[in-house]
Parts: structure tokens; sequence; C-alpha cells
């Protein structure tokens, strides 16, 4: 029998480094392993991200075209009614996605009549067989006992970065008010999915940091994202590394490679960005231990493969991503 490591929630930075650190080759064949002491090498999990909610958010996000204070090309949108998310989610389930991820750019939730049409969508939807999942901003702890009454299976809320570099990216919300967020979440039966973003100058020591943090939360998040930050013209970022050339599509892998060995048991998600890398890059994510995408066109407000692109790069790879319409 394959012995499976227990999951660690005490991890070292110095450890973490060296991960970083390890040569390729090595690095990728440690995470393999692990991978499939807990998933099948060969399955994806694919998700829908849908934008219920656009712009005019109070955050100043550097790296964000929702935020209010920079002139990005995107349109304002109030909340989505029902019957559009319902009509999206059918969409979505029929091109093979198993969960609807829904955003609205908040900073929190404020408005009682607002949630309630978010607490609507989460039943309707899940009426539908799909899973479900939301990013909303901050959450209280009425707000999470409310999600969690009407059975929401996931909730999205990244930490973005390390919390030496938070403060380059966000001034509007503290670090702690993330931690807080998916504490309470964690004392509820709701799963939660918090990772981040690479690319956006921070150091190897930041990216260790924050797959540090998640690793060592009282229970690693059941889905982790890495996201290749995505240039949004408007942005602060994308003035300050105007500059900068592409992400290494190998920093990407490896960050993948890390967050499976230190979160063994967690779906990791290959996110944001998937757009501007090879398919080679993508193999080897997968490889790496990826096994989670998001699915569709469009991420929020980024451009994201189309639905047979990904068709056809899975089906190179003999990966089996549940139902998907042929090809």
């Amino acid at each position: 029998m394959t012995h499976t490591p227990t999951l660690r929630h005490d991890w070292h930075i110095d450890e973490v480094l060296a991960l970083f650190d390890w040569p390729f080759n090595d690095l990728i064949y440690q995470a393999q392993g692990v991978h499939r002491q807990h998933f099948n090498a060969n399955q994806v999990q694919l998700s829908t991200l849908l934008n219920i909610k656009s712009g005019a958010c109070s955050e100043d996000c550097a790296y964000c075209s929702q935020s209010a204070r920079f002139k990005t090309q995107l349109a304002v949108e109030p909340l989505m009614a029902l019957d559009e998310v319902l009509a999206a989610a059918k969409q979505a389930q029929a091109h093979g996605s198993q969960r609807l991820c829904m955003g609205a750019a908040w900073r929190q939730p404020n408005k009682a009549q607002d949630f309630i049409k978010i607490l609507k969508m989460v039943k309707e939807v899940k009426a539908l067989g799909l899973e479900t999942c939301l990013t909303l901003g901050m959450l209280t702890e009425q707000q999470v006992a409310q999600l969690q009454a009407v059975g929401l299976d996931y909730y999205n809320h990244n930490l973005d970065t390390s919390e030496n570099f938070y403060p380059h990216i966000i001034s509007t919300r503290q670090y702690q008010d993330r931690l807080d967020t998916l504490a309470r979440l964690q004392h509820s039966d709701i799963k939660v999915c918090s990772g981040g973003i690479i690319g956006m100058g921070e150091s190897i020591s930041d990216r260790a940091q924050l797959l540090l943090t998640l690793a060592n939360l009282p229970k690693h998040p059941e889905s982790v994202p890495i996201n290749q930050w995505v240039k949004v013209d408007g942005t602060p970022l994308a003035t300050e590394l105007a500059d900068q050339p592409p992400l290494d599509g190998f920093d990407m892998v490896r960050c993948i490679a890390v967050a499976r060995i230190l979160m063994p048991a967690s779906y990791v998600r290959l996110s944001a960005g998937r757009s501007e890398m090879s398919q080679e890059i993508q193999a080897l994510c997968f490889l790496a231990g990826a096994n989670a995408i998001f699915y569709g066109e469009k991420l929020l407000t980024t451009i994201n493969p189309s639905e047979s692109q990904d068709q056809q790069l899975l089906a190179k790879l003999g990966i089996n991503a549940g139902h998907l319409p042929p090809l």
C-alpha cells in the first residue's frame, strides 16, 4: 500500500525556500509523487467564473480593473438578475463545467437586499446540479452563517501575496482582514478557495511566504488558485511594471509544484494568465500537480483560453475533465 504523507501545518520558511531552490526535475518528481498519492493524476476539475457585478469597487488593489479609483476600460454593471445568472449557469453546465463561481466587485457585501439576491442565486444554481462558489470580498460571521444555510459549497478569498508585500499591492485593507474572513469560513461547513498571484514584482521569498501562510492555516484550503498577473491598462501595476518582461513559465510551474507538496490534498487550480502560457507550460503545470482550471473564455474581466482550445489540450494529454462535449 502506498504511504500517504500526513498533512502538515507547521512548515518553516526555510523548508519552503529550499523547495523553490530544488533542481527542476527533482521538484517535479516529488510533486507528481505527492499528487498521485491523493488524486487521479489524469483528471482535472472544471469551474466557470461568472462576473455577476462589475466595477465601482472601493478597494485599490493595484492589479485590478474593477477599482473605482483607476481609469480602465471596464464598464460598470449592477448585480445581475437571477434569470441571467441561471442562463449562464446552464450554458456552463452544458459545456462541461462542474462548478459555477460567481464574483462581485465589492469590498464586502453591505446591502441587505443584494445579499438576499446572492443567497437566492446560490440556491437556484445548486438546484441545477452544479457546485457553487462565491467571491464577494470580506464576510461577517452572520453572512458566513447565511451562506452556509443555503448550501454554498466554496468561498473564494485570495491572500494575493505575502504579508510583507501586501501593502505594496493594497492599502485599503489589512492582511489580517483577509485572514479573519478565512477563519470565519473555516469554522463553517463552507470549503475555502484561497491562493494568490505571481508576477507582480514580488520576490521568490514572497511567493514562499504566501504558500507557507496557506499551508499553515488550521485547515488547508480545499482549493488553491495560482494566478499569473495579467496586465490591465489603467491600473497602477500596469504602469509600474510596463518594462518588466513576461513571467517566466517555469516560475509558474515551480509555484504549482511547491503548492502541491505543501498542500497534498488540496485542489491546485491553474488560474488567470493561461491565455499567455504555451500548451507546453500548461502541461508542465499539470505534471507539477495542478488539477483544476477555470473553463470558459473570460475570467471576470480578463481573457481565458477558449473551451475548444482547452478540450484539445486535455485530449492531447489524455486528461479526463468529466462530461465534456465532443470535440
